[in-house]
């Protein structure tokens, strides 16, 4: 069996933000020889997200409107008790959970083996820093 390991970082200027990392992880997988296998890609970041959908700009849109209508941004401690420690990002915290923390891509000969339209994206929630994103390759 082979492996591969690498990090990627990333640090979006704004407080929240999507960004398609399809490409850097398909170079990943390239790079490893692995055939047959599974990647994982996993943000390392309490408040940042991976998932898989869509490249469409209005979807995107739609998802940071969504989002913060679930867990709208407030610094205050007042909102979120979290925020009573000196952070100001319990929002991010939530919006993560509900994005996903990972994606599992399955590879087949060679390359990502997607449906119509998916792609990869890290997804940041309290940005303006820099975070790390794992990609683990494995198989044969």
């Amino acid at each position: 069996m082979k492996s591969r390991t690498e990090y990627l970082t990333f640090e979006i200027p704004q407080r929240m933000g999507f960004l398609n990392i399809t490409d850097r992880v398909a170079e990943i997988v390239r790079g490893s020889g692995v055939q047959e296998g599974l990647v994982l890609v996993n943000a390392m970041h309490i408040t940042a997200s991976v998932f898989i959908n869509d490249d469409e700009p209005g979807l995107h849109s739609d998802y940071a409107r969504w989002l913060e209508t679930l867990a709208p941004f407030d610094a205050s401690p007042q909102r979120y008790a979290h925020n009573r420690t000196g952070e100001d990002n319990a929002d991010a915290h939530m919006k993560r959970q509900v994005m996903g923390r990972e994606v599992v891509v399955a590879i087949t000969k060679g390359k990502l083996d997607f449906g119509p339209w998916e792609q990869i994206f890290y997804g940041e929630f309290d940005g303006r820093r820099p975070k790390r994103v794992l990609v683990k390759v494995i198989g044969e």
